[in-house]
């Protein structure tokens, strides 16, 4: 168990994390503020359920804060980890063509 984490990320504007008591996969607490490159309509978001206690999302223009309370724990290194299908690399360009 991890007492703190701080994170940034840059994925079409900026976001800044931080977990709060966190395992591999709960956290205590979670919350994020964003800066994003493109703007969007207001909206508030409140959830419960599905791998969450408590969720608030809030959201206007370019700005967003997120605020979860005992959920599934935000994991932004699974790139990492995936493996890419490359069985299609050595396509020749001729899609269902036969001589």
């Amino acid at each position: 168990m991890k007492l703190i984490t701080f994170k940034h990320r840059y994925d079409y504007g900026h976001d800044w994390y931080v977990q709060i008591l966190h395992t591999k996969r709960f956290a205590f607490l979670q919350a994020s503020v964003s800066w994003n490159d493109y703007a969007s309509w207001p909206y508030l978001q409140i959830k419960s359920g599905c791998g969450s206690v408590f969720n608030l999302i809030f959201w206007v223009y370019r700005f967003g804060i997120d605020f979860g309370f005992l959920e599934h724990t935000w994991n932004w290194d699974y790139m990492k980890d995936i493996e890419f299908d490359t069985s299609l690399d050595d396509v020749d360009g001729t899609i269902g063509i036969t001589e």
